[in-house]
């Protein structure tokens, strides 16, 4: 196994640990038992805990120790992990499988999935925000309002916004790479550029050296995406974990769709490329995330 493989897996053993404990803290304090049942379904069901991963390796890039940032880490990924449980529901992707399991709606009903996506997207910035997991307040400030902007209208939910009008309103325009590129950015790719930056403010990074990780997080979102693309024009559900060939069959538009296997493969590679050259002034420290980013142009799940 390579060295990037056992890094992110201890990383994921790390996250699940902790929001295992967390949630058993708020199960605990009060939470239903139906509702606390269904967030461990939908939080800990497994998975590479890739933007956790990113966090880590960005924040250690100044130093910083795994357990200091295990709690913003984790607080991205209770954001991801809310909207995969907002994504599966019926008004929406209506997908019945996650991670090779059913999903949350699937597993339970529609009303107890929306309110598992509330719950994660409120403990998140419980995480972020609590002064007893990290004492820097102006850190804190700042992780909260970088994940707070990545996941709000101007990120996540208003991609997830323009993939819906895409393809439940009438007379929509035939999209084209700049609109697909536009939509992937902010759908998937914020939450994987605030996981760079989230490092970077952890470690109090320059202005320099964070915009060099913003970069590299915005060229990796392009790969992530691309290659998820691939996956589900290539894979199959045992595979991936999930339904495969949706997207041809809803009509979706993906750089994939629009440009072709062979062309949207040169669009990974150049992103790859892209990602690994803006940590060039981080030298070797930075090479675990540059082997995320070669990773873009393997992965089978």
């Amino acid at each position: 196994m390579s060295q990037f493989l056992t890094q992110l897996g201890n990383g994921a053993i790390a996250v699940e640990a902790f929001l295992s404990n967390v949630l058993e803290e708020q199960r605990a304090a009060g939470t239903p038992v139906r509702l606390a049942e269904a967030l461990r379904h939908a939080v800990l069901a497994g998975g590479k805990r890739f933007r956790p991963f990113l966090v880590f390796q960005s924040a250690a890039l100044f130093g910083v120790p795994q357990d200091v940032a295990l709690p913003a880490a984790a607080a991205l990924e209770c954001i991801h992990c809310y909207s995969l449980v907002h994504d599966d529901l019926p008004a929406m992707d209506n997908d019945e499988l996650r991670r090779g399991r059913p999903t949350v709606w699937k597993a339970y009903d529609e009303w107890t999935a929306i309110l598992v996506g509330d719950a994660l997207q409120s403990l998140a910035f419980e995480l972020a925000s609590d002064a007893h997991r990290q004492g820097d307040a102006a850190v804190r400030a700042e992780l909260v309002h970088a994940l707070a902007v990545a996941s709000g209208p101007i990120g996540m939910v208003g991609g997830q916004m323009l993939d819906l009008e895409a393809g439940n309103l009438p007379d929509q325009p035939t999209a084209t790479v700049a609109d697909v590129t536009r939509l992937q950015s902010m759908k998937t790719g914020k939450l994987i550029t605030v996981a760079c930056e989230m490092g970077a403010i952890l470690g109090r990074a320059s202005a320099k050296d964070a915009a060099a990780l913003k970069s590299y997080g915005e060229h990796l979102g392009v790969a992530f995406q691309i290659s998820d693309d691939l996956l589900d024009a290539e894979g199959t559900a045992a595979e991936v974990g999930k339904a495969t060939g949706k997207d041809a069959a809803a009509g979706k538009a993906t750089l994939v769709g629009l440009l072709g296997i062979e062309q949207a493969r040169a669009h990974l590679n150049a992103s790859i490329n892209s990602a690994i050259a803006a940590l060039s002034s981080f030298d070797a420290k930075a090479e675990p995330l540059a082997e995320a980013a070669r990773y873009m142009g393997r992965r089978d799940s």
